[in-house]
């Protein structure tokens, strides 16, 4: 009964028209809109409604929460949810948002057995069953600069996704069973390939940091993937393919 409800009221929210002044923050601040059909972009700003509909948005350092923050961050979360049967992250209920990159605490384990304390400057990070947290300043470039190959919303939003299987490993929900043998060969094979790339400093279209582990791999090629396709397509062709099927869009075609 409660996802009846739930899909009529989500049914409700895709059919409403948009204040025109989101609108104009999706052109504005979110340039992968202004290149997607207008079929697209319309099931995009249906996400959008039902994004803000249903997730908290909270100021941090000082931050007052506006339309524009707001629109921005779900638009380009909801990119990643076009075209695909979702539940539109349902673990996450609220996106906490600073000023400026933040100092996060954390435990550092030294070679000696202890552990010390200390800072850490993030962009942002995303929680198992917790909150999302964005740097605004971040995201604000991100969206401007759309070659670099680097989307702070993007990359956290994909360990969203990631760890809807209940644990974060590189290997999302996958629209059937039987395609995971070929994410694990594709992804595995090209985690590989670049952990090898970086030890003989060799230059990778896939930033360095998605060698940290597989589930860093997933999020650093969902970044590359919207932002720089071509490169991707052309170089890492196995590996786009997986990301087309996986996210139903071929964002290449949309350059």
């Amino acid at each position: 009964m409660f996802t009846f409800f739930k899909r009529r009221r989500r049914g409700r929210l895709m059919r409403l028209s948009p204040p025109g002044a989101w609108l104009q923050i999706l052109e504005r601040n979110v340039p992968y809109y202004q290149r997607l059909p207008v079929e697209d972009q319309r099931e995009l700003v249906g996400l959008v409604q039902i994004f803000l509909a249903e997730k908290e948005f909270e100021g941090c350092g000082g931050l007052e929460i506006t339309d524009e923050i707001r629109v921005t961050i779900a638009a380009q979360a909801c990119v990643l949810l076009l075209h695909r049967e979702t539940d539109l992250y349902p673990m996450l209920q609220t996106i906490l948002v600073y000023p400026h990159t933040y100092v996060a605490a954390e435990n550092f384990h030294n070679p000696d057995g202890t552990v010390s304390e200390g800072g850490e400057a993030r962009l942002g990070e995303s929680w198992f069953r917790g909150p999302l947290v964005l740097s605004w300043d971040d995201v604000l470039q991100a969206a401007h600069d759309v070659r670099d190959g680097h989307n702070v919303v993007f990359h956290e939003f994909a360990h969203q996704l990631d760890s809807e299987t209940g644990s974060t490993d590189g290997a999302p929900v996958l629209p059937k069973r039987s395609m995971y043998i070929a994410w694990a060969r594709v992804l595995g094979g090209e985690y590989s390939a670049l952990l090898e790339a970086l030890e003989h400093h060799r230059q990778t279209v896939i930033d360095e940091y998605g060698a940290t582990n597989p589930a860093e791999f997933f999020a650093v090629v969902t970044e590359c993937f919207f932002e720089n396709a071509g490169s991707l397509k052309t170089r890492h062709p196995e590996l786009y393919s997986q990301l087309v099927s996986f996210y139903k869009q071929d964002p290449a075609a949309n350059s």
